[in-house]
């Protein structure tokens, strides 16, 4: 392995240390590091350096999670099916959840919106929401799971996004896709290509029955069962085919980008 370095700084205590890197973990992610009992030592071992500055810390969560995406993502098996339910499962009502209030939330005109398609794809044209309503769809009940440590059960209509991916002639050997959407802050979040292709994964246009009400996403949410509520991005407003990892909105803030539920 190597000589470690110690980048030990004179008079730093390690368990303050210690402290400083866990709060820039995910609230999920903290809960699980400081259960395990980790300390600097089996840090150090995970690195092969001496975590002993808040730098050298926050390196090695990076790796940790980066990690972590791997291994999930090894784990995943593209044909088990998330648990599905009845209609007399399905929460209400079904809560709202964003970083920001319900009257906050992007109001977008299904007349003049189009999603827009860019990369790897033989056919990257627009497609109008009235063009979009015209695939066939299917109708799943499903369990919405967030980090934070809830879940909700809702009925979700729409188009399997790996039929979409088939129309649109995307090369399904490609990394990821890629989501941009209408919130202020420019949402953002990149999918793995094996959960795209997953079956449940889908173009979602209803919610119970009813055109997707603008609290769930209108005109249009990717739901993915098998990730946490936060890898299933709503007021979509364009999808990239790419191998490269363009990073996401929680994701750049140290979430886990695999994230399966």
């Amino acid at each position: 392995m190597g000589r470690m370095r110690n980048l030990l700084i004179p008079g730093v205590d390690k368990k303050l240390l210690l402290g400083d890197a866990v709060k820039s973990m995910p609230d999920l992610t903290r809960r699980r590091f400081i259960t395990s009992g980790a300390s600097l030592g089996a840090l150090t071992l995970l690195t092969g350096c001496d975590v002993s500055d808040s730098f050298s810390a926050e390196q090695m969560l990076k790796q940790v999670s980066k990690f972590n995406d791997g291994v999930q993502a090894w784990m995943f098996n593209p044909n088990a099916m998330a648990p599905t339910f009845s209609e007399s499962d399905i929460t209400k009502p079904f809560p709202f959840n964003a970083y920001y209030d319900v009257d906050d939330a992007p109001e977008v005109d299904g007349k003049t919106w189009k999603l827009e398609v860019r990369g790897l794809v033989d056919n990257n044209k627009p497609w109008t929401l009235e063009e979009l309503y015209k695939l066939p769809q299917v109708k799943q009940i499903t369990c919405h799971i967030c980090v934070e440590g809830w879940s909700a059960i809702g009925s979700w209509t729409g188009t399997p996004l790996r039929d979409f991916l088939k129309i649109i002639g995307a090369d399904t050997r490609a990394k990821y896709v890629w989501f941009q959407c209408a919130d202020k802050d420019g949402y953002n979040s990149p999918l793995d290509m094996a959960s795209a292709l997953h079956p449940q994964t889908q173009m979602t246009f209803k919610f119970g029955d009813e055109i997707l009400p603008r609290a769930y996403g209108f005109p249009m949410k990717i739901r993915v069962p098998t990730k946490l509520g936060f890898k299933n991005p709503k007021y979509v407003m364009s999808m990239e085919v790419t191998n490269d990892y363009k990073g996401g909105y929680w994701e750049d803030q140290g979430y886990n980008s695999f994230s399966g539920s």
